[in-house]
């Protein structure tokens, strides 16, 4: 190391301290206190700081019974996952193939900017009114049933296109593709287009172009728009609950009921479960890149 790197390299570590600082304030902190709220005792009236671990053994209560259904506990989390592993796959799907269009036959940067403020409109109001726009199209008697109607299409409004898991991965895909959309888009415009010349050069077609340079090189930005998306989904509750008609479950709902019926420890209890279930599907994700380096 030479004198004047030995020289800059503290003063870059200072340069972090702000952003550290930052993390464990808002981060490490607040993740610290609900692990420990997590092992308290309440009841009706109050919390009680304690040591004790009901809270865990009440969320699994019944759940080892292998002779026995599955768990309520158990149910409500693989119906998280549910809408999680859905709502990944069609936002991955769709802005795969967005992001294709924009990189690679969108030749113009000002039409590139323009289509993706497009697809930035709908984050240009509240998720709430994203989601009650859907009611008027998706109602017993909304726009599209009253279409499907008119055509002689169906003879009957179809009941399950509003207030059911159709509804609900509509709605999650709807709110969450730009999410994929922009890391996706960022790591195909950074392959070089010669690379995609010669592969055609070679005789190579469209698909085994796509399949054995694009996908591959495009895995950073597939990974980290993953990464986006499941961490968002598995904790929602707002979503589930408006387009779902209170009638779906999710870790996401019990957590914010417990918090209304202040039943914080037990709430704490099922949020450290839920990032423990997220962190351990963050780290597989991860083990594909290493996303230091994309960052």
């Amino acid at each position: 190391m030479t004198k004047i790197s030995r020289y800059f390299v503290p003063k870059f570590s200072w340069l972090a301290l702000p952003f550290a600082a930052v993390f464990f304030l808002f981060f490490v902190i607040p993740l610290f206190l609900t692990i420990i709220v997590s092992f308290w005792d309440y009841n009706d009236y109050s919390i009680i700081p304690d040591l004790i671990f009901e809270n865990y053994v009440y969320i699994f209560e019944g759940c080892f019974q292998f002779d026995a259904d599955l768990c309520m506990t158990f149910k409500t989390y693989l119906s998280t996952l549910y809408f999680c592993l859905l709502t990944w796959g069609l936002t991955l799907f769709v802005g795969f193939f967005v992001a294709y269009f924009l990189a690679f036959y969108v030749k113009t940067i000002p039409i590139q900017i323009v289509l993706f403020l497009i697809c930035t409109i709908p984050f240009w109001t509240s998720n709430v009114i994203r989601m009650v726009s859907w009611i008027p199209l998706l109602g017993r008697h909304g726009l599209i049933n009253d279409t499907l109607i008119f055509l002689g299409i169906i003879d009957a409004p179809v009941e399950w296109f509003l207030y059911s898991e159709f509804s609900v991965i509509l709605a999650l895909v709807h709110l969450y593709t730009l999410f994929m959309i922009v890391p996706i888009f960022n790591s195909m415009i950074r392959i070089d287009k010669s690379i995609i010349e010669g592969a055609y050069d070679a005789g190579a077609s469209e698909i085994q172009i796509l399949t054995n340079i694009i996908i591959p090189l495009c895995k950073p930005g597939i990974v980290i728009g993953s990464i986006f998306v499941v961490t968002v989904v598995m904790g929602d509750f707002v979503t589930i609950g408006i387009m779902g008609g209170q009638q779906l479950a999710s870790i996401g709902k019990i957590i914010n009921t417990e918090m209304n019926y202040l039943q914080l420890p037990g709430a704490a209890a099922n949020a450290v479960i839920l990032l423990f279930i997220t962190i351990i599907i963050i780290i597989t994700m991860t083990k594909f890149i290493d996303i230091r380096k994309e960052l």
